[in-house]
Order: structure tokens, then sequence, then C-alpha cells
């Protein structure tokens, strides 16, 4: 506990409940989730930089997107599996404290315009096909991903300053295995209430921003699919959106009930269970949503892959 009129320079993150066993078996559940996130997105991005079948907007923006999911578990996990091994809670500097909020807000803020924009790209290759190639043009799509991570970043930093200006003098441990805001502002003995409710209104801002214009892209989507005759030509027209569809049925699901609720200071085992769905579950799961639905990415991995066999055996 901190004196009355003190505020916390440094936080001690609560972590998991449970025994050291438990902790071991976590430790071992999420560094292998963690592994294979980043060899996932890792072998994406290098797949979408090396095949030229995959010099297109749609993978130029999943490259992108596999670079963000790699940053934002890597954010978060490297911290909770260092708290897992350790005896007692874990000391973050109030310095790391703001970085880690700060990284992981921005980078899924700029997550999200990037999959508003995907869902716009999907919209003008199957409703207006004939020009794509020109409304999609390489300086679009270059502009498209510099205005997301921008506007992600500087979109964070008032929310961020704004709640390290509080006075953290109730506690300054935090229930959670990250430096998660709606945790650290029930340590605040300031109001916020306003904060809380101007939080409230940029979450939606953020994700319903993203959110509309993907909704609107796959009701023409959907529309424009059903008047196409043939069922194998509905199932192709399909299949280049059901990877960009579930994911985005994933993400906004999980931070939807993250963040866009009016009360920030939510029940802790809530939070630590959807940022868990946010910052492990979701990055782990997208290479498989992207590549297992995907003929052209699975054949660039298997021509990836000879050629490595075809180095090693030379």
């Amino acid at each position: 506990m901190l004196g009355n009129q003190s505020s916390a320079t440094e936080f001690y993150l609560l972590g998991f409940p449970g025994s050291k066993e438990l902790h071991h078996l976590l430790f071992a559940t999420f560094f292998f989730f963690y592994s294979v996130t980043l060899m996932g997105n890792m072998v994406i991005i290098l797949i979408v930089c090396a095949d030229k079948r995959l010099q297109s907007p749609m993978y130029f923006f999943l490259g992108h997107l596999s670079a963000l999911e790699i940053l934002v578990t890597s954010v978060i996990v490297p911290v909770m599996l260092w708290g897992l091994l350790l005896p007692g809670m874990q000391m973050i500097s109030l310095a790391a404290c703001v970085t880690q909020l700060f990284l992981y807000l921005s980078l899924g803020t700029t997550e999200f315009a990037l999959l508003g924009a995907m869902a716009v790209d999907r919209y003008v290759a199957v409703c207006n096909p004939l020009r794509y190639n020109i409304i999609m043009n390489s300086r679009t799509c270059i502009w498209v991903v510099i205005v997301s991570w921008v506007f992600g970043f500087l979109f964070q930093i008032w929310p961020v300053y704004a709640t390290f200006q509080l006075t953290f003098c109730k506690s300054n441990v935090v229930n959670n295995f990250f430096c998660d805001r709606g945790q650290l502002l029930k340590l605040s003995c300031n109001n916020t209430l306003f904060i809380e409710f101007i939080l409230f209104l940029m979450a939606v801002f953020v994700l319903f921003g993203s959110l509309i214009p993907t909704i609107i892209s796959y009701t023409y989507i959907i529309s424009t699919i059903l008047k196409i005759p043939s069922a194998s030509g509905r199932r192709k027209a399909f299949s280049t959106c059901a990877s960009h569809f579930t994911c985005v049925v994933i993400g906004y699901g999980s931070c939807l009930f993250l963040y866009v609720k009016p009360k920030q200071t939510q029940a802790a085992d809530y939070n630590r269970v959807v940022s868990l769905m946010v910052s492990v579950v979701t990055p782990f799961l997208n290479p498989f949503i992207f590549t297992l639905r995907n003929d052209k990415v699975i054949e660039a991995l298997w021509d990836g892959m000879k050629r490595c066999c075809q180095l090693f055996n030379n």
C-alpha cells in the first residue's frame, strides 16, 4: 500500500493465481503459443516478400498484419513468461509500464485500421474487379499502410498520457499479467468517471470506425457473390474473403468485450481472459487462418520448402 499523498513509481504485476506447478504448465503452454506465433507470422512475411505470386495488395496488407501480430504479442508475452518463472509478484517500472501500455494500444489500433482497409480491398476485388488494379495500385496501398501506422500511434498518445497523469495512491499492485489500463484506473485515488467515459468513446470510435466499413464492404460482397450463377464461382469468390472475415470476427469480438464498455475497471478475471485472447490466442491463430484456406499461400509455402530442401541437399 502507498501513502495517501504519494503516487506509484513502480508497479507489481499480480499475474496468474495458482500453484508453482500450474505456473510452469502455463509457461510451457504460452511459450509454445508464442514460438508458433513468431514462426508462423515470420514465414508469412518472408513468403509475401519473396514469392512473385503474392505481389498483390491483399498479401501486402497481410504482411503488415503479420508484422503487427508479432509486435503485439511480443509487447505482452515475454513479460508474462518471465512473471510465470518468478516466485512472487513481478516488478515493472513506471516507464516500462507506460511503454508497454502505449505500444499495446497503438499496435492494436493500427491493426484495426488495417483490417478495415483489407475489407475495402476485398470489396473492390469482388465487386469491382475490372478496376481493381487501378484503384488498389501500389501507391494507394503504401499510403493506406502509412496512414494506419501513423494513426494508430498518434491516436493513443492522449489516452496513455491521461492515464498516467492520475495519482496511483491506493496500491501499486496491478491485478493482471501486464499493465492493463482498467486495472491501473482501479489503483487511482482520483475520480476516473470522466476519463473512463472519454476512453469509452475513443474505443468506440476506433472499433466501430473500422468495423462499419467492414460491415458495408461485406454486405456488398455477399450480395455480389450471391448473384454469381455457378456454385464453383461463388466458392472461389468467397474463398478470397473467408480468411479476412474469420480474422475480423475473432479480433473484433475479443476487443469489443475488452474495451467497448463504459466501465473500464471491469473484473480482473474477465480482463485477464479476454486479454489472453487478444495478445496470445488471436496472433497464434492468424497464420493458420490465412494459410490453411488460401491456395496461393499454401503453394508458395510448398515451393519455399522445396527450395530450402534443395539448398540443404546441395
